[in-house]
């Protein structure tokens, strides 16, 4: 198992933000860089900007996203896409009323 394997040691890991989105960021192994991220998935994303770099580790807490989970992505696809948060409902309304006046 090779989850297992990642899961026990350091990985380093390159984050990438997109123009395209706010608050989407794509995780990828500085090994692998984009050689197993899917075209599709790429041209969706858009040109990469490198947001930061850094030693992931089980034990490293992620803001947004399950470390697990990263980490498990990362072995079994190659990377890991966070999406942007959810904006609660009573936001939508006040983007809505400002995009009005």
């Amino acid at each position: 198992m090779r989850w297992k394997k990642a899961i026990m040691s350091k990985i380093l890991c390159d984050v990438f933000k997109t123009t395209k989105k706010d608050e989407m960021y794509l995780y990828v192994t500085r090994k692998d860089a984009f050689t197993r991220v899917p075209e599709e998935l790429m041209t969706m994303f858009g040109k990469p900007e490198l947001a930061m770099t850094m030693i992931l580790t089980p034990e490293k807490s992620l803001g947004r996203a399950d470390t697990e989970k990263v980490l498990a992505a990362l072995d079994e696809k190659g990377y890991y896409l966070q999406m942007p948060p959810a904006k609660e409902p009573y936001m939508l309304d006040l983007f809505c009323k400002i995009d009005k006046e």
